[in-house]
């Protein structure tokens, strides 16, 4: 069994520090909230990296609707090379009382799927590198050659934990692409 140390909030400072005391305590990985506006996750997960050695970084969750995919993979690609390979990442549909509604997110739970769907697609092809190509009905994305990055550490990708909501069955499938890639 492994545990996970969930970070109440706060600065990325402080959760710099409380990755390094949860890993000193031998917790397995660090998770912190990613709101639509506040302390940045990745950047309080980056700031946890620089401080610990072997405790598994993510978030809990990050709702794909509201990001721009190609700019969370970058995010999460140079944040796994940065750990040597130590980033998790949850993903769902995110809860609307976060402030979705106040910043002009998208409210509509199908929009919101189709969304985390194109992001999950997008996500991981860029991860593969180039050249990645991916029409939707949300998102358009055509192979580049500029200073593309180099992959994530861990192969075949980053570890993504997709939040399911039992009994839909869409939601459940969706789940399902996680199963392979839990902590090891």
């Amino acid at each position: 069994m492994k545990y996970g140390f969930v970070f109440p909030g706060g600065e990325a400072r402080t959760a710099a520090e409380s990755a390094y005391q949860a890993e000193i305590a031998g917790w397995d990985g660090f998770f912190v909230w990613e709101p639509v506006w506040g302390v940045d996750a990745w950047v309080s997960l980056t700031a946890a990296a620089m401080r610990t050695e072997r405790i598994r970084l993510g978030t809990m969750i990050t709702p794909i609707s509201r990001m721009r995919p190609w700019k969370l993979a970058s995010e999460t690609a140079t944040l796994d090379r940065l750990s040597n390979g130590r980033v998790l990442l949850s993903v769902g549909l995110g809860a609307l009382d976060s402030g979705f509604e106040a910043f002009g997110e998208v409210t509509d739970r199908r929009a919101r799927a189709e969304l985390l769907d194109e992001g999950l697609e997008i996500l991981t092809g860029l991860w593969r590198g180039q050249p990645f190509r991916f029409e939707g009905n949300h998102y358009t994305v055509k192979p580049t050659d500029f200073q593309v990055p180099p992959p994530p550490v861990q192969q075949p990708r980053i570890p993504i934990w997709v939040v399911g909501a039992w009994p839909s069955q869409r939601s459940m499938l969706r789940s399902s692409i996680s199963l392979p890639f839990m902590f090891g």
